[in-house]
Protein backbone atom coordinates (compact mmCIF):
# COMPACT_ATOMS: atom_id res chain seq x y z
CA UNK A 1 0.00 0.00 0.00
CA UNK A 2 1.39 3.40 -0.82
CA UNK A 3 0.13 6.41 1.66
CA UNK A 4 0.89 9.82 0.89
CA UNK A 5 0.54 12.37 4.00
CA UNK A 6 0.36 15.87 3.56
CA UNK A 7 1.83 17.58 7.05
CA UNK A 8 1.91 20.98 5.56
CA UNK A 9 -0.55 24.09 4.15
CA UNK A 10 1.27 26.34 2.67
CA UNK A 11 1.71 24.98 -1.10
CA UNK A 12 -1.27 22.93 -3.04
CA UNK A 13 -0.22 19.68 -3.95
CA UNK A 14 -2.43 17.10 -6.48
CA UNK A 15 -1.36 13.99 -3.78
CA UNK A 16 -3.35 11.69 -6.40
CA UNK A 17 -0.35 12.47 -8.70
CA UNK A 18 2.63 11.54 -6.48
CA UNK A 19 0.45 8.32 -5.08
CA UNK A 20 0.27 7.25 -8.92
CA UNK A 21 3.65 8.01 -9.38
CA UNK A 22 5.19 5.93 -6.92
CA UNK A 23 2.45 3.03 -8.11
CA UNK A 24 4.24 3.61 -11.77
CA UNK A 25 7.54 3.47 -10.24
CA UNK A 26 6.44 -0.18 -8.13
CA UNK A 27 5.13 -1.50 -11.68
CA UNK A 28 8.29 -1.05 -13.50
CA UNK A 29 10.71 -2.02 -10.63
CA UNK A 30 8.49 -5.05 -10.83
CA UNK A 31 7.83 -4.94 -6.46
CA UNK A 32 4.91 -6.68 -4.74
CA UNK A 33 2.91 -4.92 -3.13
CA UNK A 34 5.02 -2.80 -1.34
CA UNK A 35 4.27 -0.38 1.61
CA UNK A 36 5.43 3.31 0.92
CA UNK A 37 4.86 6.30 3.11
CA UNK A 38 4.92 10.01 1.43
CA UNK A 39 5.21 12.54 3.71
CA UNK A 40 4.64 16.13 2.82
CA UNK A 41 6.68 18.37 4.85
CA UNK A 42 7.64 21.92 6.21
CA UNK A 43 11.47 23.15 6.62
CA UNK A 44 11.26 22.94 10.44
CA UNK A 45 10.29 19.24 10.40
CA UNK A 46 12.74 18.35 7.30
CA UNK A 47 15.71 19.88 9.50
CA UNK A 48 14.40 17.95 12.56
CA UNK A 49 14.57 14.85 11.11
CA UNK A 50 17.79 15.73 8.61
CA UNK A 51 19.36 16.47 12.48
CA UNK A 52 18.46 13.31 14.30
CA UNK A 53 19.12 10.60 11.65
CA UNK A 54 21.87 12.47 9.73
CA UNK A 55 23.64 14.58 12.08
CA UNK A 56 23.09 17.38 9.80
CA UNK A 57 21.60 20.59 11.50
CA UNK A 58 19.80 22.09 7.88
CA UNK A 59 16.35 22.11 6.31
CA UNK A 60 17.28 19.34 2.99
CA UNK A 61 14.95 18.65 0.08
CA UNK A 62 14.19 14.85 0.72
CA UNK A 63 15.05 12.30 3.08
CA UNK A 64 14.60 8.61 2.31
CA UNK A 65 14.22 5.83 5.29
CA UNK A 66 14.62 2.43 3.60
CA UNK A 67 13.13 -0.49 5.75
CA UNK A 68 13.06 -3.09 2.77
CA UNK A 69 11.62 -5.84 5.23
CA UNK A 70 8.83 -8.30 5.68
CA UNK A 71 6.94 -7.37 9.09
CA UNK A 72 5.27 -9.41 11.50
CA UNK A 73 2.16 -8.69 9.73
CA UNK A 74 3.82 -10.30 6.30
CA UNK A 75 3.55 -7.39 4.42
CA UNK A 76 7.00 -5.78 2.86
CA UNK A 77 7.81 -2.14 4.51
CA UNK A 78 10.20 -0.72 1.18
CA UNK A 79 10.38 2.27 3.35
CA UNK A 80 9.60 6.25 3.65
CA UNK A 81 9.96 9.29 1.58
CA UNK A 82 9.76 12.90 3.04
CA UNK A 83 9.93 16.09 1.20
CA UNK A 84 10.03 19.43 2.51
CA UNK A 85 7.50 21.38 -0.07
CA UNK A 86 9.28 24.76 0.71
CA UNK A 87 12.35 23.43 -0.43
CA UNK A 88 11.31 21.96 -3.27
CA UNK A 89 9.30 25.62 -4.11
CA UNK A 90 12.83 27.50 -3.81
CA UNK A 91 14.54 24.93 -6.00
CA UNK A 92 11.77 24.41 -9.09
CA UNK A 93 12.80 28.48 -9.63
CA UNK A 94 15.94 27.70 -10.15
CA UNK A 95 15.61 24.74 -12.11
CA UNK A 96 12.90 27.03 -14.25
CA UNK A 97 10.08 24.18 -13.66
CA UNK A 98 6.90 24.31 -11.81
CA UNK A 99 6.16 22.68 -8.37
CA UNK A 100 4.66 19.45 -9.34
CA UNK A 101 7.66 19.06 -11.75
CA UNK A 102 10.31 19.30 -8.81
CA UNK A 103 8.32 17.09 -6.30
CA UNK A 104 7.93 14.16 -8.87
CA UNK A 105 11.66 14.78 -9.57
CA UNK A 106 12.12 14.35 -5.77
CA UNK A 107 10.16 11.70 -5.40
CA UNK A 108 11.84 9.74 -7.66
CA UNK A 109 14.99 10.66 -6.14
CA UNK A 110 13.46 9.38 -2.70
CA UNK A 111 12.33 6.28 -4.43
CA UNK A 112 15.62 5.23 -6.03
CA UNK A 113 17.19 5.56 -2.42
CA UNK A 114 14.65 3.23 -0.93
CA UNK A 115 15.86 0.63 -3.45
CA UNK A 116 19.28 0.71 -2.42
CA UNK A 117 20.16 3.54 -5.06
CA UNK A 118 23.44 6.15 -3.69
CA UNK A 119 24.73 9.11 -4.83
CA UNK A 120 27.54 8.71 -7.37
CA UNK A 121 26.44 5.14 -7.93
CA UNK A 122 24.56 4.79 -10.57
CA UNK A 123 21.10 6.59 -9.09
CA UNK A 124 21.53 9.84 -11.69
CA UNK A 125 20.92 7.27 -14.57
CA UNK A 126 18.39 5.87 -13.18
CA UNK A 127 16.49 9.20 -12.68
CA UNK A 128 17.10 9.85 -16.50
CA UNK A 129 15.52 6.53 -17.37
CA UNK A 130 12.66 7.19 -15.34
CA UNK A 131 12.28 10.52 -16.10
CA UNK A 132 11.48 9.55 -19.81
CA UNK A 133 9.72 6.33 -19.20
CA UNK A 134 7.40 7.88 -16.78
CA UNK A 135 7.18 11.93 -16.62
CA UNK A 136 8.08 13.20 -20.53
CA UNK A 137 6.13 10.64 -21.87
CA UNK A 138 3.40 11.84 -19.68
CA UNK A 139 3.98 15.56 -20.02
CA UNK A 140 4.04 15.07 -24.02
CA UNK A 141 7.76 16.04 -24.25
Amino acid sequence: MIEVLNQQNKYRLNLNNFKRLLEDLVLMYKLEDPEITLAFVGQKKIQTLNAKYLKTNKATDVLSFPIGEKGPDGKYYLGDIVISVPQAFNQCFRKSHGLEREVELLVIHGFLHLLGYDHFEGIEGEESKIKTALLDSKNGT
